[in-house]
């Protein structure tokens, strides 16, 4: 993987981190956290979805969509995990 697009990574991861933090809201790791797990969830999703076949579209929008979903299901199971198996 190239610098150029991990920098990419991380600014879609950037973005996505906010949205899911929208759409999951109440899991108390705050704006900066959720912007992590939205990293994360960006280069989970990068690595992971083409591997399983699924993919949203190209460009931008397809990436930030499917880093959105990425950093949606980190922080269902980060919040899973911090509550002790409990929504």
């Amino acid at each position: 993987m190239s610098i150029e697009a991990l920098l990419i990574i991380v600014l879609i991861g950037l973005a996505a981190g906010w949205l899911a933090g929208q759409i999951v809201q109440g899991t108390g790791f705050g704006l900066v956290g959720d912007i992590v797990i939205g990293i994360v969830g960006a280069l989970i999703a990068s690595l992971l979805f083409p591997r399983l076949g699924f993919a949203l579209g190209g460009g931008y929008l397809g990436a930030i969509i499917s880093s959105a979903i990425g950093a949606i299901l980190l922080l269902v199971v980060a919040r899973l995990i911090k509550r002790g198996g409990r929504w």
